[in-house]
């Protein structure tokens, strides 16, 4: 009797403690979606008194989720602008958690060569302006393959999408054309092509389209075993996106690491550097007013930033450098609570 008595005790001491689980909301970029995910996971594993739930819905929509209050933190592949920030109460922080690439993925039905894209044929592509698969232009980049005489059907993201962020920083870098008609931004006014909502979105589409081709974050391609072309680098090389080629595009960014945090890396010098590559964010604010809740969310970043990097490569995602990881530890120290 005193040995049930005293579990009965135990359950009802215990049944406040779960009820007041800290429950953290965030939303934003589905590049790094993947990762964050199992992140999440992992870290309730570990704190089952710690719940974060992310929605995967676009950087552009994560921003003005956060910009309106009802998340915690948000995500973006597309560091804020100060425009953005002003619009805020209280001063986001920027927070790269890790580092990705972003691939032009293609189905060509029957065709297994491999393929390569200059900067400048991806950009003719885009724009419309090259509208075949034997276009002279691709026969250039890829000389001996046999590339078929259909038309090329372009499928982009519909919704405000960092991966859409850096594939047109990287084109307007590129392009002179690009830069001037389209420019750079989560949203931009696309030429040509079907839409898809997030990543997810567009590998669904071109994987369901013959002779479709699109940009993903590179884990989605590989999920989805999707045929990726190698791209053409500032160095004059063509490279393919691996954990090498990404880690040596962001080599030089971590040496000059801006303080806060925000910075491009796509055509990055290098013979080994993938050029379509790019930190992504967490924005945390620098003053959260529920101090459980910013306790909770400082304890993850430092996790994040040790042994959740240790993840990252199963995933196809590169982990941070060691000088990036030093100087966001010493901001952890900003946030206010």
């Amino acid at each position: 009797m005193r040995t049930t008595f005293r579990i009965l005790t135990s359950v009802l001491i215990a049944a406040p403690a779960i009820a007041t689980a800290q429950q953290i909301t965030a939303a934003g970029a589905t590049f790094p979606a993947p990762i964050y995910q199992k992140w999440f996971g992992e870290y309730h594993k570990l704190h089952p008194d710690i719940q974060i739930n992310y929605q995967s819905i676009g950087s552009g929509a994560g921003i003005q989720q956060l910009t309106a209050g009802t998340v915690d933190f948000g995500a973006s592949d597309m560091p804020m602008t100060d425009e953005q920030a002003a619009k805020l109460k209280v001063r986001p922080l920027h927070f790269p958690t890790v580092l990705g690439a972003v691939v032009p993925t293609y189905n060509i039905p029957g065709f297994s060569t491999e393929l390569k894209f200059s900067g400048a044929t991806l950009a003719g592509i885009f724009l419309g302006e090259i509208k075949k698969w034997n276009d002279k232009s691709l026969a250039a980049d890829n000389p001996g393959a046999k590339l078929p005489g259909e038309d090329i059907i372009v499928v982009h993201r519909s919704d405000g999408s960092g991966t859409s962020f850096v594939w047109t920083d990287f084109l307007s870098k590129v392009s002179p054309e690009w830069k001037k008609r389209v420019g750079s931004n989560t949203s931009v006014s696309w030429p040509v092509g079907l839409g898809g909502k997030g990543n997810e979105g567009v590998s669904g589409t071109v994987k369901q389209t013959p002779f479709a081709i699109g940009y993903v974050e590179l884990i989605y391609a590989v999920q989805n075993k999707m045929a990726h072309g190698a791209v053409k680098n500032a160095s004059g090389a063509f490279v393919k996106a691996s954990l090498e080629s990404v880690s040596q595009a962001a080599a030089g960014a971590a040496q000059q690491m801006p303080a806060d945090f925000r910075v491009s890396i796509t055509n990055a010098p290098g013979s080994g550097a993938y050029p379509i590559s790019s930190f992504t964010w967490l924005l945390i604010p620098s003053q959260i007013p529920h101090k459980a809740k910013g306790q909770a969310i400082t304890e993850f970043l430092k996790w994040m930033l040790t042994d959740g990097q240790k993840s990252a490569a199963s995933l196809d995602y590169a982990a941070l450098p060691k000088e990036v990881v030093s100087k966001e530890m010493n901001q952890i120290t900003s946030v206010k609570y």
